[in-house]
């Protein structure tokens, strides 16, 4: 049975295609055989031989290889708890590799440049609010919707919570990298050469992947979630826990006004004698904070900092 709203899609992929054939109409299903935990080295072998092979659901793989390809695709045979452990690795790459890295290249990009560093702390901070509510948003999926589906799996209808609630506040967490793609593009002058350029290319297809992504959970998810509540009779309410946010770091103020005097450039020495702290408490208290947030430098303390209203940008003391 074909998703009720595909008419004059063009067929798709089936388990008797060639992997590699799949992969070269749409080079962009790379990134899904990752999330699926696909290896590659497959040669001639077909879709249902692959999937059965690395252990995948074939008929989950298809949709969603379908879906992203812009072909016809059937939810009927999906497995939720396949189609969730896609969507956890599609997760872990973006937190965890994809901007991480592109946050690497535009430090690169903006140190080349000659715009003033208190305009690249700005830039900077833009990225890291947006990676924050990325974080936050995905946070929320993999520890209160996932959840709600696993216990959908066990045979329970948890709570008053319903997808179709997840559906109507899911909105697209790409906006953002738009926006810094077209500050980069049309107002922002201090950098030139492929160093940019490259770092724009991957913002680009970063914010393609996740508009894809947030469709899968739409268009693919959602429908597949509904089937299981509406298999379960309903059952008594139960409170489900919605936060928005991550379990946030706690600083003590002291270690809040460590950050503010590493952001105005202070050393452990000028810290000390502030705070009236022994230098070698200073230290301590440095390292327990990269620990809390994993951040080291003194650069990173600074955008931290500032992201989070601990010292103003006017503040800052920037090194030469």
């Amino acid at each position: 049975m074909q998703h009720q709203s595909q008419p004059n899609v063009p067929k798709g992929y089936n388990k008797s295609d060639k992997m590699r054939s799949v992969i070269a109409d749409n080079t962009q299903l790379l990134m899904v055989l990752s999330r699926f935990g696909i290896a590659l080295g497959f040669g001639d072998a077909t879709v249902g031989e692959v999937c059965e092979q690395r252990g995948v659901d074939c008929p989950t793989f298809l949709a969603v290889a379908n879906f992203i390809s812009g072909y016809k695709y059937n939810i009927e045979d999906v497995k939720p708890s396949s189609l969730i452990g896609y969507l956890k690795q599609a997760h872990n790459f973006f937190l965890d590799f994809y901007l991480p890295d592109i946050r690497r290249k535009l430090i690169d990009a903006l140190s080349t440049g000659n715009a003033s560093a208190e305009i690249s702390l700005l830039l900077l901070k833009f990225y890291d609010d947006y990676v924050g509510e990325v974080r936050r948003h995905m946070a929320y999926e993999d520890k209160y919707v996932f959840t709600y589906v696993e216990n959908l799996m066990s045979g329970r209808l948890p709570g008053n919570f319903r997808i179709s609630r997840f559906l109507a506040n899911h909105r697209p967490i790409a906006s953002k990298l738009n926006e810094l793609k077209e500050v980069f593009i049309c107002h922002y002058g201090g950098v030139s050469g492929n160093m940019l350029n490259s770092v724009l290319y991957d913002i680009v297809t970063c914010e393609n992947d996740l508009l894809s992504h947030c469709r899968v959970e739409d268009n693919l998810f959602v429908p597949v979630v509904q089937k299981l509540e509406n298999n379960i009779p309903d059952s008594d309410p139960e409170p489900l826990n919605r936060h928005d946010d991550t379990d946030k770091v706690e600083l003590t103020q002291r270690e809040k006004e460590i950050i503010s005097c590493i952001a105005r450039g202070m050393s452990n020495k000028e810290i000390a004698d502030k705070l009236c702290l022994s230098i070698h408490t200073v230290t301590t208290h440095r390292r327990n904070i990269g620990t809390k947030l994993d951040v080291h430098s003194a650069a990173g303390l600074t955008i931290y900092a500032i992201v989070n209203g601990i010292i103003d940008l006017s503040e800052v003391r920037i090194a030469d």
